[in-house]
């Protein structure tokens, strides 16, 4: 199965809001950049949350993660997920791991750091942005 991008924008176009209640079941962050993206998890630190204004919280919050995870699906092509991975560490991204389980690997992305490609089976760590956190793949 491909991926099919649905373009409106020559017909319509939506609001924030109206792309809110279109999207309602996913959790989606407006990056700087000004991307919308819904990683498959993450997290982001208690205070950054709470410096939001409670209508950012309840809707689509600006702001990047601290920490993501990316699965790559059977169906997904490897390079529009390495890009996405680019893009969330260019908008300040600080840890964040693409699981890709058809090549048996976890590519680990840094802040200011080059990719790091681990095997799996492997445990991997939160390191300073989750300390204490392993997932063993």
């Amino acid at each position: 199965m491909n991926t099919v991008v649905l373009n409106l924008e020559p017909i319509a176009h939506l609001s924030d809001e109206q792309f809110y209640q279109l999207c309602v079941s996913s959790t989606i962050f407006i990056l700087p950049n000004g991307a919308k993206r819904s990683p498959d998890a993450a997290w982001i630190k208690l205070e950054r949350w709470e410096a939001l204004t409670p209508e950012q919280r309840k809707k689509f919050p600006p702001l990047v993660p601290d920490f993501l995870i990316e699965l790559r699906s059977e169906t997904d092509r490897l390079a529009p997920i390495q890009e996405k991975m680019q893009e969330y560490i260019k908008n300040g991204l600080r840890l964040g791991w693409l699981i890709n389980p058809q090549d048996r690997q976890v590519e680990i992305y840094r802040l200011l750091k080059a990719v790091e490609v681990v095997q799996m089976p492997a445990i991997i760590s939160g390191e300073d942005i989750l300390p204490g956190f392993e997932l063993q793949v």
